[in-house]
């Protein structure tokens, strides 16, 4: 069976098609976007709590799941590329900005339930003597950091949360509250700065997990944690960059079955050294879906600023801009890589304004996509073929209606966002496969027995281990479709850079600590 090589081709038409921002989630991938780096939205993930006591809370004495019982975690990422080393200022969150979480459970393309973030940055302007004065210091950090003193610590972070019901605007909203004292301001952990500050960062870290109240859900408390993580998304990005300076020895047909991972593991991640700003909630699924019938949800997230800015001619810490008017989204996120390898580089920045409600304008992106034919045009002559199913249905179910009978709300409207359908028992860890929901299928038609197949993966939902860089270019090249339609739709594609639950923690908020900016015992 003849092999077929294809990451330089994946990496080529990548580079092409988003004008040089390629595969990263949603890191830096529209023009605007990368002037405001604080509210980059790079990674949203929505999937059943697989932690095992929630597994085993929701399992009934017969041993079947009771959605009732369930828990979903919805993850929001923002900042991307942090250097651990990004000192003296590290990556504190927007006091400008807001933060958004949503949730559309009817279907309709609007948010019905928000998770509002709003941050507040202290400075204590600590001063050590010098001669006969006090200098203010330049640091961020004065000394060794601990849960139990705090005292080093020169700037700092709190957040409130509110949970809005109906238009994020003008909706009921209400705080979410802390389980323990019933306070509303809640502290975000220091980033980390190195193991010198640090000893053991992720017991410090640890204690800025919080169990929550959240208005109107009786189902039980939810969890929280808000703070600096290890970069959770896997891709080969910088041989992409580089004119697609990659192995050649990436096979894309012929390899083992569906699960395997012998050639989508060669290239270690180059991500792995950063880190991430990551908003994680852990709610009762019960309090996020209309009601038992309807078990599906939409999520997505965003990023808002003031409309108007003016710069402070005498800026201070507290104000170096003024800012006012309404609230203006400029960042969106739902399912991974739609703004990266879908959206024309034209429309990135309108399609980072706009709602799902309002996606029927960016439906010809969809059901007439350009990397697939990219990819024909470079490497025909090696076997690679585009689709040519017109218009793709198979990739407007994918990203923008959900499957029939999997994730799909009856009715509903195309709007772009994770689909979760909270029904599904979560997968425990060690069974999890890293090509999810994807592996049910065969040439489109759901097979529930088929090897591999793990229903509560992506994109039926999206889990921190699920490889989405492979699941979406195996669908764009055709995975869904028959294979009349799609010459090289079971051609194994990837990029060569593996994700798997295995990388990631087993319990609440899943995503790893994050890397520190030193080693301690000098730094070097």
């Amino acid at each position: 069976m003849r092999k077929i090589k294809i990451l330089g081709a994946m990496g080529v038409a990548c580079s092409l098609f988003t004008g040089g921002l390629a595969l990263a989630s949603s890191h830096r991938e529209a023009p605007f976007i990368t002037k405001n780096p604080k509210v980059d939205n790079t990674d949203v993930y929505a999937f059943q709590s697989y932690e095992a006591k929630r597994i085993a809370a929701a399992k009934l004495p017969s041993g079947t799941y009771d959605p009732s019982k369930a828990y979903t975690t919805l993850i929001s990422d923002f900042q991307p590329f942090q250097d651990p080393f990004g000192g003296p200022n590290y990556f504190p969150m927007d006091d400008k900005a807001l933060y958004e979480i949503h949730v559309d459970n009817v279907g309709d393309g609007h948010e019905h339930l928000t998770f509002q973030f709003q941050f507040t940055t202290t400075l204590a302007d600590a001063k050590v003597p010098v001669g006969s004065k006090m200098t203010s210091v330049p640091l961020s950090n004065i000394g060794p950091i601990t849960a139990a003193d705090m005292t080093n610590q020169n700037v700092s972070e709190t957040y409130t949360v509110n949970l809005v019901t109906g238009n994020r605007r003008t909706g009921s909203s209400k705080p979410i509250k802390n389980s323990a004292d019933q306070t509303t301001t809640f502290k975000k952990p220091f980033d980390n700065v190195g193991k010198k500050t640090f000893p053991n960062y992720s017991a410090y870290a640890d204690t800025f997990l919080y169990d929550i109240d959240i208005p109107g859900c009786t189902a039980g408390k939810g969890r929280m944690f808000v703070g600096q993580r290890a970069e959770p998304f896997a891709v080969n990005l910088g041989p992409i960059f580089d004119l697609v300076d990659a192995p050649a020895a990436i096979v894309a047909h012929g390899e083992g079955t569906t699960g395997t991972t012998s050639n989508r593991n060669l290239i270690a991640n180059p991500l792995a050294k950063k880190n991430i700003s990551t908003i994680s909630l852990e709610i009762p699924s019960s309090c996020l879906v209309k009601d038992a019938s309807q078990p599906i949800i939409g999520v997505w997230s965003t990023a808002s600023v003031k409309q108007a800015r003016v710069i402070n001619p005498n800026a201070t810490y507290a104000t170096p801009a003024r800012e006012g008017g309404a609230w203006t989204q400029v960042s969106r996120l739902g399912m991974p890589l739609v703004n990266e390898i879908v959206i024309g580089l034209k429309d990135k920045d309108r399609w980072n304004s706009s709602e799902p409600s309002a996606d029927a304008q960016f439906l010809d992106y969809v059901q007439y996509p350009a990397l697939p034919a990219l990819l024909e045009v470079l490497f025909g002559a090696d076997g690679v073929k585009a689709p040519t199913a017109f218009p793709r249905a198979d990739l407007v179910a994918a990203f923008l209606t959900g499957v029939p009978k999997v994730n799909m709300i009856e009715g509903s409207v195309p709007a772009e966002y994770i689909r979760l359908n909270t029904a599904l028992p979560p997968t425990a860890v060690g069974s999890q496969n890293n090509l999810g929901a994807a592996a049910c299928f065969v040439f489109g038609a759901l097979k529930l027995d088929n090897e591999g197949c793990d229903p509560a993966g992506f994109p039926n939902g999206r889990r921190p281990g699920d490889d989405v860089t492979d699941v979406e270019l195996r669908v764009a090249m055709g995975y869904l479709l028959p294979a009349a339609n799609a010459a090289s739709g079971q051609l194994q594609f990837t990029d060569a850079v593996l994700q798997d639950e295995s990388q990631f923690d087993a319990v609440f908020p899943y995503i790893k600590a994050p890397v520190p900016g030193a080693n301690g015992a000098g730094g070097f």
